[in-house]
Formats: structure tokens, sequence, C-alpha cells
């Protein structure tokens, strides 16, 4: 069970993911040897992880959600393959667990880029179906965070989390290929030391902390926060594809992003043109927002409802005991 002092921390990480235990005990008024024990106890049982992203924007990455229809038998296998790539995100297991959904990163404009959409996938015994959906416009997810996570620090506190010396300028130096191994160890780590950081780039940790703020304050990173969803409240999870109409798109998913009972929204290519990540406490409580929400958008013509089973790979990479296994 999570208390007071659980949910504030995971407030906190998602406000900064790198800010000081000290600090965080600080504005949530215990010690910081109890937010250290907490961070650790969290991590062991509920899968809490910090991880930084590079912006897909400024990394110049295109995102492709791929949907897989397989047989029961090959669907885990197949999922827990795509799970150990380092291009794929948001391995999740849906629809009685037959069809998987994964997010794919790719090179915008690289052809090499796209091997595990138009190669490897189309060769895979057990796949039965495949699609593939551009992401045009991401309206919720990234560096927002879904809304079940927040409301635990009251607005003084956020303010004493967010008073930092580096405000977003959106400026400075764009991601280059020689930070690729300060990225690759903040993706496995986002709380990663300096020195830490210092022995996985060969860079002094002056250099680490220098580029890591130039980094932060341009907005070209930012830090997830990955946890069990299910320990907030979240334990009827569903995977929503709907059509709308083309001139009421931007207003329908802005309208989305607002709900506390979504955590994604983005608008893709394909048969349907939005797709939302639903988290809802029970079955009812789904079923009530799919009547009482989305259906007084008129503008949704169509919607497909797929429940999610289990979360296989979230925004971080595979424990490297996972992998080897």
């Amino acid at each position: 069970m999570l208390d007071e002092v659980d949910r504030g921390l995971i407030h906190a990480l998602h406000i900064d993911g790198r800010a000081p235990f000290a600090r965080i005990a600080e504005v949530l008024g215990v010690s910081t040897q109890t937010v250290a024990r907490r961070y650790r106890r969290l991590s062991a049982g509920a899968s809490l992880r910090v991880v930084a992203l590079a912006d897909p924007d400024r990394a110049d990455q295109a995102q492709w959600i791929v949907r897989l229809t397989a047989s029961p038998r090959a669907a885990q296998d197949l999922a827990h393959a795509l799970a150990r790539r380092s291009d794929t995100s948001w391995v999740k297991l849906a629809s009685g667990g037959t069809e998987i959904l994964s997010i794919v990163h790719t090179p915008t404009g690289a052809a090499s880029g796209h091997t595990l959409l138009l190669g490897d996938i189309p060769r895979t015994a057990g796949i039965t179906a495949v699609s593939a959906h551009y992401v045009l416009h991401t309206y919720l997810g990234g560096p927002t965070a879904w809304r079940g996570h927040l409301g635990a620090l009251d607005d003084r506190q956020q303010r004493q989390l967010r008073s930092t010396p580096h405000p977003l300028t959106r400026q400075g130096r764009p991601l280059t290929e020689s930070d690729g191994p300060l990225l690759a160890a903040l993706h496995r780590d986002g709380r990663a030391s300096h020195a830490e950081l210092a022995a996985a780039t060969g860079w002094s940790p002056a250099t680490v902390a220098r580029r890591l703020t130039d980094l932060q304050a341009s907005g070209a990173i930012f830090f997830d926060v990955e946890f069990n969803d299910t320990l907030l409240g979240a334990s009827t999870q569903a995977l929503l594809w709907m059509s709308v109409t083309p001139a009421h798109l931007d207003h329908v998913a802005t309208t989305l992003s607002q709900h506390p009972e979504l955590a994604y929204v983005a608008a893709t290519t394909g048969p349907t043109n939005l797709l939302a990540h639903a988290l809802c406490p029970t079955p009812a409580a789904l079923h009530d927002y799919l009547i009482h929400r989305l259906g007084t958008l008129e503008a949704i013509h169509t919607l497909e409802t797929a429940p999610v089973l289990r979360t296989v790979k979230a925004a971080g990479p595979l424990p490297a005991l996972n992998r080897r296994a």
C-alpha cells in the first residue's frame, strides 16, 4: 500500500526526475534517509524507475505504433522479442493476449531505421495481422504525466521542486552523436550520478554536469517515471482507437488530453486517426468513461476498445537479467 510519502515521492520525481533526495525530503517534511529508503523499496517492489528520453522532435526521430495480431502461443514470445530491442518502447499485450502493441522509434527519413517494420516483422512466424500507424502529433504523453501520478503535492511544494537556476530556454547545442553514450546511460537510469555518467561517457564529471544541464534546459531530453500503475488505482487499462472527423480532430484530441483518465493521446495515420490510452480503477469506471465522457463527443464516429492485459516493456530498456532470459 502507498502512503502520502510514497505518493509525494512519485509526484516529485515527475516534476524533476533528478531532484536530489535531500530537496525532495525537505519538500515532503521527512528525512533524506526516509526518501532514499522509500525510493529503494518502490524500485524493488513497484518497478519505480526514472528514465531519460530524447524529445523526438528535437532528436530527429519518427515514432510508429505497430499493432500485431498473433496466435496465443506466439504472442508472448513475440512481445518479449520486441521488448528486447533497443528501438521499441511501451510493448503491451492486449485483447485477450493475442494482440501486441509497440511504439517503434526510427530515424526520420533513414531507410535503415525501418528494418523492424519492413524486414523483421513480415518474416516472423506466428503473426496473422500487422498494421503500422505513423504518429503525426502527440497531444498527451512524453514530457507530460498521467494525472493519476499527480495530486500528492500542493502548489507550494510543486513550486519548491521547480525552483531551479536553469529554467527551460529551448536554446543550447542540439543533440549530437557524441551525446549517445550519455543518453544511453540516462535511458537505463535517469538518476545515475555524475560519476557513473562520467564512467559511461569517458567525460569528466564536470563536463557531464554541464552537458546534462544544457540538455535539460533546452528541452532536448526529459525524464519519465515508470511505475506499476495498478498501485495507484489503475487496474483497468485499455487502448482506444478512434475515427474522428478531420476538421474536428484537433479539438477532440485537445479535449481528451485534459481527461484525467487518459495517459496518452496521439493523432496517427491509418484506418483510425486518434489513439488514446485509458487507465481506470475498474471495468465499470472504464464503461462510465466511454459512455459519459467520450460519448458526448459527436465528432468521434467509431471507437474500438482493446483491453491491456500486461505491459511487457515501458519507456526504458529491460533490465539486463530480463534481456538475458
